[in-house]
């Protein structure tokens, strides 16, 4: 088997002897190409050139879910092919992992490195469904290029609070839980539309959903951890199906107390209910709209600001090492 290592070397969880120590490890059972990312979309080249060659078999990702987003778009830089495709693995690296801990992988490297290499001896894989979002035709974002995501996106509230995390990472913060906190706090103060949502919701076929102020769409379940705790938006959810939908129309401070509540509570058979929120399951295509810019996010990277982002859930998309 001839494999491609990308490797982080800023990985937060893991330091350069764990990964010296996992490159020997996988080198050991395969013909391991091990490239170290230099630059912010590195790993997708990478990837996209793994694809259009003819004998890479896998693909191995160690870092965080950014580094696996990047892995995952260069994959599929010319749409899905799962059985044309390298599988792809995943070595969880960063603060969260939210796809590798959603496969099932242990949330530590060395342990995740030794159930890949046990899953290859045994030929476990799964074909996973992924998001792809979109510009909005006939919108000022109908020029932005697709871009596939793991297991979610943010558009409005969540996503604002993913921007301020990146500021502060700029400045030398360390990523933590604690600061996701402060920063959500920070970002309910000075969100303009936390009370009157700016976000509409367009399906085919259905009425539009209008006043949205807060838009989560999840490929997985959980939609991610709070160290070990994991929270579940929208429960449902999952990579064998399209994608969910979890939103609130209202995000006054009783509202936020009681919907942060329940995200903190919730269990993979009950997420967060109300008669602010919206819960839909299994969406192949729908739209949000804004009536004024606003932060989007996927996998836990911040876009910048949109307007109309379309979402496709795409059932079969790539094949995964498990």
């Amino acid at each position: 088997m001839r494999a491609l290592l990308v490797v982080n070397p800023a990985a937060t969880t893991t330091s350069a002897r764990t990964r010296d120590v996992l490159i020997h490890a996988l080198a050991s059972e395969m013909k391991l190409e091990a490239v170290t990312t230099e630059y912010r979309g590195h790993a997708r080249d990478l990837a996209r050139r793994a694809a259009e060659s003819d004998d890479m078999d896998l693909v191995v990702a160690l870092g965080g879910d950014g580094t696996v987003n990047e892995v995952v778009n260069g994959l599929l830089h010319s749409g899905p092919d799962p059985e044309a495709l390298p599988r792809l693995a995943v070595v969880p690296g960063g603060s969260t992992n939210v796809f590798a801990r959603a496969l099932g992988l242990p949330n530590d490297a060395v342990e995740a490195t030794g159930a890949i290499l046990d899953a290859l001896s045994h030929r476990r894989e799964r074909t996973v469904g992924l998001g792809l979002a979109s510009g909005t035709p006939g919108t000022e974002d109908e020029a932005t290029p697709p871009r596939w995501f793991t297991f979610c996106a943010g558009f409005g509230f969540d996503a604002g609070v993913v921007g301020r995390v990146e500021q502060q990472r700029e400045r030398g913060r360390t990523s933590t839980h604690a600061l996701y906190i402060r920063q959500a706090a920070r970002q309910f103060f000075g969100d303009p539309h936390r009370r009157r949502g700016a976000i509409t919701l367009e399906r085919p076929g259905e009425d539009p959903v209008k006043n949205l102020v807060l838009s989560i769409v999840c490929n997985a379940s959980p939609w991610t951890y709070l160290g070990n705790r994991p929270v579940y938006a929208s429960p449902r959810a999952s990579f064998d199906t399209a994608l969910d939908l979890f939103a609130l129309s209202r995000l006054s401070a009783p509202a936020l107390a009681r919907y942060a509540t329940q995200m903190l509570t919730s269990t993979p058979e009950r997420g967060p209910r109300g008669r602010h929120a919206v819960s839909l399951h299994d969406l192949t295509d729908f739209t949000l709209h804004s009536k004024a810019p606003l932060p989007f996010q996927m996998d836990g990277d911040h876009l910048g600001l949109r307007t109309s982002v379309t979402f496709t859930g795409v059932r079969r998309a790539l094949r995964v090492i498990v």
